[in-house]
């Protein structure tokens, strides 16, 4: 603020008049990103990177949930109208989009793996019907199967939230560059004037404006994509139990 402040001072010297073309001229933005400084460059480049890959991200993001959201209505709706899960699984390799698939095959693959059918029949004489071993076992399953979905739905996001906090510091640190720069242009040519003290202020800004544009779309859409993801996660957790208690019922 102190630095900020000198500068205001300096532009208010009445002493010398800067004809307003050559101020203009001096300050459009294309010429001073041109003319700018290599650390400016070199800032400049680093936030336009973060601000690429950022976007790169969110529209990969938006895609995989979308894809996701309308393979897991179709396959809950193919779920609860099957009978049997042999019918289910054949019918979730087309639909490896939605998280709730990993579950399923998780928990399918586990049933598998410890369903047993019993030696005697019943005195009726029918067969007796498979029976689980251990309930606990499935939803453990179930649990790491969760945990892995989740993840692949998180896998990088978290750098929207580094794009978020970092980004602004970034172009902080090109501002106070430039501010430097003015001050030093100020005691090489004995002037506080306008076209002296100017193009330096405006590179600066330039900087500081650069990493809030990186940094705000990158904090929308962290927090939305952060709150879709968890919405997945709610829905991961209510079909366990669902699986779980068809599982119980007719296997316990």
């Amino acid at each position: 603020m102190r630095v900020l402040g000198t500068l205001i001072l300096a532009l208010q010297d009445p002493g010398v008049a800067v004809p307003q073309t050559e101020t203009a001229s001096s300050t459009d933005i294309v010429t001073l990103i041109l003319e700018a400084s290599p650390v400016a460059w070199v800032v400049l480049g680093i936030l336009v990177i973060f601000s690429a890959v950022s976007w790169g991200i969110v529209v990969f993001k938006y895609r995989q949930l979308s894809r996701a959201a309308k393979q897991t209505a179709v396959f809950l709706d193919v779920f609860r109208k099957s009978s049997r899960f042999s019918e289910v699984q054949a019918a979730s390799t087309s639909l490896v989009g939605s998280p709730l698939v990993g579950l399923f095959q998780s928990g399918y693959a586990e049933l598998n793996a410890q369903l047993r059918t019993p030696s005697e029949a019943k005195p009726d004489g029918t067969p007796a019907r498979p029976t689980l071993r251990s309930l606990d076992a499935v939803d453990r399953a179930l649990l790491r199967a969760t945990t892995a979905e989740v993840a692949k739905l998180e896998f990088r996001v978290p750098f929207l939230a580094t794009t978020a906090s970092i980004t602004p510091y970034i172009g902080l640190f090109g501002t106070v560059w430039g501010i430097m720069a003015s001050f030093q242009n100020i005691g090489a040519q004995g002037s506080s004037s306008l076209g002296v003290v100017a193009p330096g202020i405006a590179e600066a800004l330039i900087a500081t404006a650069a990493g809030l544009f990186a940094a705000i779309p990158a904090v929308y859409f962290y927090n939305d994509i952060t709150s879709r993801v968890k919405k997945n996660a709610n829905e991961m957790d209510d079909f366990s139990m669902e699986f779980l208690t068809i599982a119980e019922r007719n296997f316990t």
